[in-house]
């Protein structure tokens, strides 16, 4: 961290002491984080980050009073676009709770595993906090079956801002949308992978989204794209 740069903003919020004494330790060991407070509840979350405005929180996701995809939600929701809103990095103990896909679709940017070592700790609050998605081609793809499981909703249509996408933007969005990362993508349509992240920055804003989870999930929520089991049905 340079010296001109500000350590970055963690909140943790998790009804076990244990989890949040520990991630609060570990995270005040780094010179660039630091923990402004810590949160017990979902409720007391929300009340927590809009008095402190943290750059991350680490969100439990099953909490008293209210859960972690409530106050997910509450706190992305609380400005347009989810502009203001720290981003949420939600804590689960295996990667397959039933409930981080509902976390995801209320605007969090990704999920980390109790378990996880140290230093994936660090490098995940640090690519949440760059703006980044934290969610792996493999995990992407996940998330596509989940929709391929999920009741088609009829006759629906994409936004207008959707149809505001270029053609070149509209195939990148595919890609994304089928779990590619931004190299593979880059391959795929022999470019370089600095014109795949600008055709991604561009997507996002013109949808008004926070992260490429944002786009995957928009582009399957509007029938942009269309799961196989379903074409299939």
């Amino acid at each position: 961290m340079s010296a001109s740069s500000s350590p970055i903003r963690v909140v943790v919020a998790d009804d076990h002491v244990v989890v949040r004494t520990g991630f609060s330790a570990l995270l005040d060991s780094q010179p660039d984080f630091t923990v402004v407070r810590t949160a017990s509840s979902g409720l007391e979350a929300v009340h927590v980050c809009r008095d402190v405005l943290p750059d991350v929180v680490l969100m439990d996701i099953r909490m008293p009073e209210m859960d972690g995809i409530e106050a997910t939600r509450q706190l992305v929701g609380s400005s347009p676009d989810g502009a203001d809103a720290p981003r949420i990095l939600i804590l689960t103990t295996f990667d397959l709770d039933e409930y981080v896909y509902d976390a995801l679709r209320a605007g969090a940017s990704g999920f980390l595993l109790k378990e996880a070592t140290a230093e994936r700790l660090f490098d995940a609050v640090r690519v949440v906090a760059a703006g980044d998605a934290l969610l792996a081609p493999g995990i992407t793809r996940r998330l596509i079956t989940e929709f391929a499981l999920m009741p088609a909703k009829p006759d629906v249509a994409p936004p207008s801002a959707m149809k505001s996408l270029t053609a070149r933007e509209t195939e990148v969005l595919l890609l994304v949308a089928e779990g590619l990362s931004n190299p593979e993508i880059a391959a795929r349509l022999v470019v370089s992978e600095e014109t795949v992240k600008t055709h991604v920055s561009r997507i996002l804003g013109k949808l008004a989204l926070r992260d490429r989870t944002q786009a995957v999930i928009a582009a399957y929520e509007t029938g942009l794209v269309v799961p196989r089991s379903r074409k299939s049905a």
